[in-house]
C-alpha cells in the first residue's frame, strides 16, 4: 500500500469517527432529531422537518 492511500484511509476513518461520536454526543444530551433545527424542544416526530415547522411535528 502506498502512503497516500494509507493517508485517505486515514481522513476517511477520522470523517466517519468524528460523525459518529457528533451523534452519540447529540443522543447523550437527549436531542430525539439530531438534524432538526428545533430539536431542543423536538417532540420527535419529525418526519420531515424543513425548519419552518413549529417544535418539529408534522402539520
Amino acid at each position: 500500500m502506498k502512503s497516500v492511500d494509507i493517508l485517505i484511509i486515514a481522513v476517511i476513518v477520522v470523517i466517519l469517527g468524528s460523525a459518529i461520536l457528533f451523534l452519540h454526543r447529540a443522543k447523550k444530551k437527549g436531542i430525539k432529531c439530531v438534524g432538526c433545527p428545533d430539536s431542543s424542544t423536538c417532540s420527535g416526530n419529525c418526519g420531515n422537518c424543513s425548519g419552518s415547522c413549529a417544535n418539529c411535528t408534522k402539520k
